[in-house]
């Protein structure tokens, strides 16, 4: 076996930094609604993920393997400087939708990179079109919507359960049920999600022949993948996670404790027979789920049309950035050096545009643009269904100024007798920080 050339360490130094805003960008699938909820305080919530996606990091490698010899034909000729190429498309498109606060794929984001980059260095062949179509096309359209019919089912039989419990009685079941099930969430997007670094990392590898084909990842790759996840979840991409749990739609603690448990029963099951789906198509599925399944809930449909249209752009938006920053470094040194320059910059200047409005631990759960949009059709139509209660409006509901109906009828509370005996009216001043009682 050949010794790692710096072309290897470069693609090797590049995969963990992909790794690392994989961590920050996907945050929000575990932690978002624990946080919007008060369930957990933000800085407690981030790092007890980070402790998990390491951990969940060394529990599997099927993942690991559909990336390194499934959706990429590691016979095919590619070239290091062609991985290296898929992976700047992927770190940009992952910081543009973090500065958007869109919940996008990271996962697709690196599928689209690794894909584009192929096919414009060796064309068509060098791509497996059928384990493209059965194990990341599939999984995409799928994961979401059985996420997002899980808990609405979930969503409703949980109220129905505690529809006799005070809602003081229940809160700290709940809140316990939080905890546990975003830790679970967070275990199941390690075994997922850094394993898809440690696919690309094992790919370059045998491309360089540094190790042989259809070899596992080495221990040296899982430890250093999982680390830089972890990392980057403990940093906190606090845009998405703004999105998430504030923008889609109000989420109280029976609701987070379903979508939660939801989702990490999709992505574990997805994780243990090799789909390399999104888990974050699969969180905001279910976050999705559960303002569909509580009464009175109400689903902020403009912000889901934008990140579906973002899922949507993922892999060929992702894609093209690749092929050009491949065709340029399929030019030699010089184009490497190139592309790595250019994508410095690009990375420098979103962060530098992100420290215009900065969100942060302090300010995660105060609301965002998201509750101030005008209501759509399909808003108007609930609402006229499930009007909320007479005498609140939403500033008093929720302690802000500029928040739509939808807000109010969320943050005002219950909308039903059933709701009223398991739910809890939040005051302005819980409402406006996120937290419960």
């Amino acid at each position: 076996m050949e010794h790692i050339t710096l072309l290897i360490g470069i693609v090797i130094v590049t995969a963990l930094v992909f790794d690392f805003t994989n961590g920050f960008h996907d945050t929000a699938n575990a932690m978002a609604t624990t946080i919007s909820t008060g369930a957990l305080g933000p800085r407690v919530a981030v790092a007890m993920s980070a402790v998990l996606n390491l951990v969940g990091a060394f529990l599997s490698v099927e993942v690991a393997k559909t990336i390194s010899g499934g959706i990429i034909d590691e016979g095919s000729g590619i070239q290091p400087e062609v991985i290296f190429a898929g992976l700047v498309g992927a770190i940009l498109w992952n910081l543009v939708t973090w500065l958007a606060g869109l919940p996008s794929s990271s996962s697709h984001a690196l599928f689209g990179g690794l894909i584009g980059a192929t096919v414009v260095s060796v064309g068509m062949d060098g791509v497996n079109g059928d384990a493209i179509v059965m194990k990341v096309l599939i999984p995409a359209v799928a994961a979401p919507v059985v996420a997002g019919i899980a808990t609405v089912a979930a969503t409703r039989l949980t109220y129905r359960l505690a529809h006799n419990r005070a809602a003081e009685d229940t809160a700290k079941g709940y809140r316990a049920g939080q905890i546990a099930s975003a830790a679970l969430v967070s275990l199941a997007h390690g075994t997922n999600d850094a394993q898809k670094t440690m696919g690309v990392i094992t790919l370059a590898l045998v491309t360089g022949g540094v190790i042989a084909p259809d070899s596992d990842p080495p221990m040296w790759v899982i430890v250093s993948a999982g680390l830089a996840i972890a990392l980057g979840t403990y940093l906190g991409g606090w845009r998405i996670i703004r999105t998430m749990g504030k923008g889609i739609t109000d989420i109280q603690p029976p609701q987070g404790f379903a979508a939660q448990t939801g989702a990490a029963t999709v992505i574990l099951a997805s994780s243990h027979i090799g789909f390399a789906l999104s888990t974050t198509q699969v969180c905001s599925g279910a976050v999705m789920g559960a303002g569909v399944g509580r009464k009175g809930g109400v689903v902020r449909w403009s912000t889901a049309g934008r990140m579906v249209a973002a899922w949507a752009l993922t892999l060929p938006a992702a894609g093209l950035v690749a092929a050009a920053a491949a065709l340029l470094a399929d030019q030699g040194n010089g184009g490497i050096a190139a592309v790595a320059v250019l994508a410095v910059l690009g990375c420098g200047v979103i962060w530098v545009l992100s420290r215009r409005k900065p969100v942060d631990a302090s300010n995660v759960n105060e609301p965002g643009a998201e509750s101030a949009e005008p209501v759509g059709v399909v808003t108007a139509a609930v609402r006229s269904v499930a009007p909320p209660p007479a005498g609140k409006t939403a500033s008093a509901a929720d302690g802000t100024d500029g928040t739509d109906a939808a807000d109010a009828s969320n943050a005002s509370g219950p909308t039903s007798a059933e709701d009223a005996s398991s739910e809890s009216a939040p005051t302005p001043a819980t409402a406006g920080t996120g937290s419960t009682s």
